[in-house]
């Protein structure tokens, strides 16, 4: 959660609420330190791109907010750089009231909604209006050449804040149009009765579904994972780990583990992260080719070896590679409940992390990234992390066992008591 989005929505009445509803603690932490720069990234562009409706509120001359919904071809609404976003504005009723609105108060904000994968985006902006007399250039850019409906005006947003949004009740709806592209893809998948039914892999007494594939890096793939009968799955905390079975290309199935990337946000979904290793053993390569979609897992609850603390005492994360899957749920958590901490990143170079970015823009004060393979390389200096940490601090690191070798060593020969340090390998 951004500090933008704080400062714009938590105003002392909304505060004075969270303070009587016990949640103004966890929501604290999204108010300090510096602003952060506001920035579209590509989730967020591509998420935009493939909208074809939303939501806009603007405000009144009475304070009343007035919203509305727009609608048009995907990809109406435009990205025109990483802080400006427009659309063509179509005739319709002619009653104008969101453009009458926007000539005494620039501020809208916007919803825009993805009711198949239960998602949505909120952002904050200033919005103003351009037309073929005052910017012919810039509206030719909002256009839409194969949308017949005429165009009065193009409505331009400078983004001041966004935020993705809890899932928790978001009911899936689907278009025409995707209804009729399941039924296309229905239609030409071949009839085998001649084929057993796919089992679904591993004994465990929990019954999952790949529901949600996002690609990270070249090399890493978040996986979402729901309850194969839609019930609520069994909670665990952050630092837990998932153990999956996984077919190999033999017809062995072997299980590899891997933690749950978020913090307990939704109760109805798992996430995971991995790492493809094309010269490892095999696993991490065989689930990436062969989890699609729909496939079936059964699984044991999530098992917990490296869990975070639960009293008042500050952290520091250190994460070396795919071993930040684990300290970002902790990050969440931490966060969550306002607690202390620091967290350290480090791998090759950014394009080859996983979560940056998301990191930067929820975290902006409390991450640092090192990046050995750039242009201008920089180095954890594990020796001075240590020596400035609290003497409190309980010390987490998951990585390559270099890494962690590291960091235990310099703990012990700066006299930091064992139990203060817990680790994770990622072999």
């Amino acid at each position: 959660m951004a500090r933008a989005f704080a400062k714009i929505s938590f105003t002392p009445d909304v505060q004075a609420v969270q303070t009587e509803m016990g949640s103004r603690t966890a929501y604290r932490a999204a108010e300090l330190g510096e602003a952060e720069e506001v920035v579209l990234g590509d989730a967020e562009q591509t998420f935009i791109a493939e909208r074809d409706s939303f939501y806009q509120a603007t405000v009144s001359q009475t304070g009343w907010p007035y919203v509305q919904h727009r609608g048009g071809p995907v990809g109406f609404l435009k990205v025109l750089d990483d802080r400006t976003v427009g659309y063509a504005d179509f005739s319709g009723n002619r009653q104008y009231i969101s453009v009458g609105n926007l000539r005494g108060d620039d501020r809208v904000s916007l919803l825009l909604m993805d009711y198949p994968q239960r998602r949505r985006l909120k952002i904050w902006g200033r919005a103003r209006a351009v037309d073929e007399r005052t910017e012919p250039a810039l509206l030719r850019k909002l256009e839409l050449p194969d949308f017949r409906a005429p165009v009065e005006r193009g409505i331009v947003i400078r983004v001041e804040a966004f935020d993705w949004n809890c899932p928790k009740y978001i009911t899936p709806r689907y278009s025409q149009r995707e209804v009729e592209a399941l039924i296309e893809q229905a239609r030409r998948q071949p009839v085998a009765n001649d084929k057993p039914t796919p089992r679904a892999a591993g004994t465990g007494a929990l019954p999952l579904t790949i529901t949600g594939i996002r690609q990270l890096t070249p090399r890493i793939r978040a996986y979402e994972l729901r309850h194969a009968d839609g019930e609520p799955l069994p909670a665990y905390r952050a630092g837990a780990h998932l153990r999956v079975p996984i077919a190999l290309s033999d017809g062995s199935v072997t299980s590899r583990a891997y933690s749950l990337t978020d913090a307990r946000d939704d109760p109805d979904r798992y996430r995971i992260a991995v790492l493809r290793v094309d010269a490892g053993e095999g696993g991490s390569s065989a689930l990436h080719a062969g989890w699609q979609l729909g496939t079936r897992l059964n699984v044991d609850a999530p098992d917990n070896y490296f869990p975070l603390h639960d009293d008042d005492r500050p952290a520091l994360l250190i994460a070396g590679g795919i071993g930040i899957t684990p300290l970002k749920a902790m990050a969440e958590a931490l966060a969550a409940r306002g607690a202390d901490f620091q967290l350290h990143y480090t791998g090759r170079a950014p394009q080859e992390m996983a979560f940056v970015k998301d990191l930067r823009r929820h975290f902006p004060n409390r991450c640092r990234f090192y990046f050995s393979q750039t242009q201008n390389p920089t180095r954890l200096d594990v020796s001075a992390l240590l020596g400035n940490a609290s003497a409190d601090a309980v010390i987490y690191v998951c990585g390559p066992t270099r890494l962690i070798d590291t960091v235990r060593q310099t703990a012990r020969q700066l006299g930091i008591a064992e139990q203060r340090v817990q680790f994770e390998s990622f072999v």
